[in-house]
């Protein structure tokens, strides 16, 4: 299952975004806080991400396409891939994929697609 949003903002701005772990809390509604010791998404960055239940949850980045796309382990379990894709210079689509066991959070990926969304075109 996928999700996408089209922005109006620069593929390279919403890569920023998403890729940058200290930004995660801004527009990751499942995530309050990040602990990693890499600042950008790279294949094998490991770390915790808190929850606004106050619980921490391990990751591992697992495929990293720079600029283009990053995918994750949580938990141990494939979860969401990000991918952005430039529609000419100053439009971008940003989607979210979800593995099959994951659909109910479709709505919470909604949800992160908006706040990305009023992140860059502001």
């Amino acid at each position: 299952m996928n999700v996408s949003k089209i922005i109006d903002a620069p593929a390279h701005e919403v890569w920023d975004v998403i890729a940058r772990f200290d930004r995660w809390p801004s527009w990751g509604p499942s995530v309050s806080r990040v602990r990693c010791d890499d600042a950008l998404v790279r294949e094998g960055a490991r770390g915790a991400v808190r929850t606004p239940l106050g619980v921490w949850i391990d990751f591992e980045v697992t495929d990293v396409v720079d600029g283009v796309s990053w995918s994750w382990r949580v938990l141990g379990r494939e979860a969401t891939g990000h991918a952005v894709e430039p529609l000419g210079h100053s439009r971008s689509r940003l989607s979210f994929s979800l593995p099959s066991w994951a659909f109910p959070y479709a709505l919470v990926c909604e949800l992160a697609l908006r706040r990305v969304a009023a992140l860059v075109e502001s």
